[in-house]
């Protein structure tokens, strides 16, 4: 597979709007303290986002969020009243893990168009919104059947879930079952992504396993959840949540962090299910890596860290291929030569990334931008990689049918 990484859509970012703060949430297995509202949790992550850039809330004229459990409809607006503010640019992204890649260049869009200068992009994960007692919690479609809708007329519904095609561990095992019939498969090799992403959670304030150290061998022990996925190579969800401020240029030189800027993206929605993929080894990632490494003027050599959604070990070993760090069919092997964690030489998802650092719902997403703005604004800590100023960040939603690719260089 041969890669050109040339922009040939004539249009795109001109790279003149950046990440100027963020904050992440730690994650938790259990939820702790007072329960609160997801839209409460909107107001903290939000407020804490803008204190980290130094600027003022009074800056803020933009706003892109996700669902909230307590607006079913006009969430944006929700969301805005809440908060008390007014804004210029509102917009609600439903792209499952690729929300937050999403998010974060339409605000960057939406700036660069005049449209607004300081949009606030944040996800929250708190999944027990209190209710009265003689109304239960109504956690919709997503828990009972995963990314299917059981609801009268949609594909799923009919041709899918009576069947037992539901839920993402059986769809994401049969895509790691196909690579294996394809190019072979080696779990140690596979094991070993686990492994060094534990490495850096370890090192990572605020990850759910910051404080357990495993080994190759405790990702083979643990359970099969679905053939060949072992269980400590699935996400486990968690509460927590993360938020950045994307500002423009002006903004951004008023901020007290090294800018971050959001110099290309690519984005591709193929399908929902993959069932209706065309050959699910070959991902949108394919499409969507050129046309944003293109529009940075920037190749895969070029960059320090990359942080890559990797909600299941196949998801990571995929877009390291699709994303052209290596060639197809040789993920494994790449894997095997490379040191991923944060003292390596290809560093990857350095403060542990899902798998290490919790996927508190779509705001595991939220997670890889906090990541490489972390990294690129030099304030990683522990894990911070020496001279790095430039970023691959991926999105994922649904069973690789959701995906993006942003580029972030460092001022």
């Amino acid at each position: 597979m041969r890669f050109q990484f040339l922009y040939a859509g004539g249009m795109g970012l001109r790279g003149e709007a950046a990440i100027v703060g963020f904050h992440e949430l730690p994650c938790e297995r259990m939820p702790s303290g007072t329960p609160e509202f997801t839209i409460e949790q909107w107001a903290r992550l939000a407020a804490a986002a803008v204190a980290d850039a130094g600027l003022s809330v009074q800056d803020v004229d933009g706003l892109v969020t996700t669902g909230v459990f307590e607006s079913e409809l006009f969430v944006p607006s929700t969301v805005v009243e809440y908060l008390g503010i007014k804004v210029n640019f509102a917009e609600y992204v439903d792209l499952g893990g690729a929300s937050a890649a999403a998010m974060v260049w339409r605000a960057a869009a939406a700036i660069e168009l005049g449209i607004c200068e300081a949009v606030l992009c944040a996800i929250p994960a708190i999944y027990l919104t209190p209710m009265h007692e003689q109304r239960p919690l109504n956690m919709g479609d997503a828990v009972y059947f995963g990314a299917s809708s059981f609801r009268y007329g949609s594909p799923q519904a009919e041709f899918e879930i009576p069947y037992g095609y539901l839920g993402q561990n059986g769809p994401y095992a049969q895509v790691a079952q196909m690579y294996a019939a394809t190019y072979g498969y080696d779990e140690r090799a596979m094991a070993k992504i686990v492994v060094d992403q534990r490495v850096n959670a370890n090192h990572t304030p605020g990850a759910v396993f910051r404080d357990k150290p495993i080994t190759v061998d405790d990702v083979l022990a643990s359970p099969i959840i679905a053939s060949p996925l072992h269980m400590l190579e699935i996400v486990m969800p968690c509460m927590g949540g993360s938020a950045v401020l994307v500002t423009s240029e002006r903004l951004a030189r008023k901020g007290r962090n090294r800018p971050v800027w959001i110099k290309g993206f690519g984005e591709r929605v193929p399908y929902k299910s993959p069932v209706y993929a065309e050959d699910p080894l070959n991902t949108p990632m394919q499409h969507i890596a050129p046309k944003a490494f293109g529009m940075a003027g920037l190749t895969p050599a070029d960059v320090d860290m990359v942080s890559i959604y990797d909600c299941y070990t196949i998801t990571a070993l995929l877009t390291l291929e699709d994303a052209g760090f290596c060639e197809k069919g040789k993920g494994m092997q790449f894997v095997t030569d490379h040191d991923l964690t944060f003292r390596g030489d290809f560093p990857m998802n350095t403060a542990g990334g899902q798998l290490g650092y919790g996927q508190p719902g779509n705001a595991g997403g939220m997670h890889h931008v906090c990541d490489a703005t972390r990294q690129l604004m030099g304030r990683a800590a522990d894990t911070q990689i020496d001279d790095c100023n430039r970023a691959f960040v991926s999105g994922n939603g649904g069973v690789l049918s959701e995906q993006e690719a942003l580029i972030l260089v460092g001022d």
